[in-house]
């Protein structure tokens, strides 16, 4: 069966164009991971999720310092890193 180069093209661009809006509505459902400097980012719903808590103990761990976290335009950040080490310390206590 022969096709047109021209049929071909159309149809090849048709489907690239299908591949870029599924594409971007990915990205809208399946946010990119934060980083700051390479290093994983945790929100407050990453970290509540995580150690199965409420938002309320997280905002009692950041006042008693016991996890160190970076606020952002009205948001908390955590380095991942941070956390493995916070989940350490309350397992060895």
């Amino acid at each position: 069966m022969y096709i047109d180069r021209e049929i071909f093209n159309d149809c090849m661009e048709r489907i690239f164009s299908r591949l870029d809006a599924i594409e971007k509505k990915l990205n809208i459902i399946v946010p990119k991971q934060s980083a700051l400097e390479g290093e994983e980012l945790l929100d407050n719903q990453d970290l509540m999720i995580m150690l199965k808590c409420s938002l309320r103990t997280l905002q009692t761990y950041r006042d008693k310092k016991y996890l160190p976290f970076v606020k952002t335009e009205g948001k908390c950040y955590y380095r991942a890193e941070d956390v493995k080490e916070f989940i350490h310390r309350k397992m060895n206590q």
